[in-house]
C-alpha cells in the first residue's frame, strides 16, 4: 500500500487536527484484519504486515502528528511528491526532496532533517550515508508529519502567532 504524506493535512485518512476519537478509527482502518500484529495499541500505534509502524500523536483531543517507521519489506511504501522516504538512501531523499520545499539538517542532530515549512522530520539514529550495510544509518528510520511550529517552544510558537496575525 502507498502512503502519501500530505502536509501539513495528513496522511491517508489521518487528518491533522481532526478528534482523537476520529483519529483512532482512522488509525484502525489501516491495520491488515488478515495479519493483526500483538504490538499493536489502539489509540496509539499499529504494524503492517510490512512492518511499517504507523503512531499518531494526539494532545487536547486532536491529533497532532502522525509517525511512521520504515517497513522491513516493501509490502508499504511512503512518498512525499514522488520520492519513497524510506527505500532511498538517506542523501538522497534529501537531495530529491529540495526541488519541492527548504530541508534543513537538525541543528543538534546530524542524522535528522527537518523540512519547517511544511513540517517533515526525518530520523535516523545515526549518520552513515556511504554504507549500505548500516541500514539505520544510510536510511531515514523514521518520519514524522504535524503542523508547522509544531516543535516550537513557548517563545518561538508567541512569535509564530504574532507573525500570522
Amino acid at each position: 500500500m502507498d502512503f502519501h504524506l500530505d502536509p501539513p493535512t495528513g496522511v491517508g485518512p489521518l487528518r491533522i487536527g481532526m478528534p482523537r476519537r476520529e483519529a483512532n478509527t482512522a488509525l484502525d482502518s489501516l491495520r491488515d484484519p488478515t495479519a493483526l500484529s500483538p504490538s499493536d495499541r489502539p489509540g496509539q500505534h499499529i504494524f503492517r504486515p510490512s512492518g511499517l509502524m504507523i503512531s499518531i500523536h494526539c494532545l487536547h483531543d486532536q491529533l497532532q502528528a502522525v509517525e511512521l517507521a520504515r517497513p522491513t519489506d516493501p509490502g508499504d511504501r511512503v512518498l512525499f511528491h514522488d520520492v519513497d522516504v524510506f527505500a532511498l538512501p538517506a542523501r538522497e531523499v534529501v537531495g530529491r526532496l529540495r526541488a519541492h520545499t527548504t530541508i534543513e539538517a537538525d541543528e543538534d542532530d546530524d542524522a535528522a532533517f527537518l523540512a519547517p515549512d511544511l513540517l517533515l522530520s526525518f530520523w535516523r539514529p545515526f549518520e552513515a550515508d556511504d554504507d549500505p550495510a548500516e541500514e539505520q544509518g544510510h536510511y531515514f528510520t523514521t518520519v514524522l508529519l504535524a503542523r508547522p511550529g509544531y516543535y516550537d517552544t513557548p517563545a518561538e510558537a508567541e512569535e509564530r502567532l504574532s507573525r500570522n496575525s
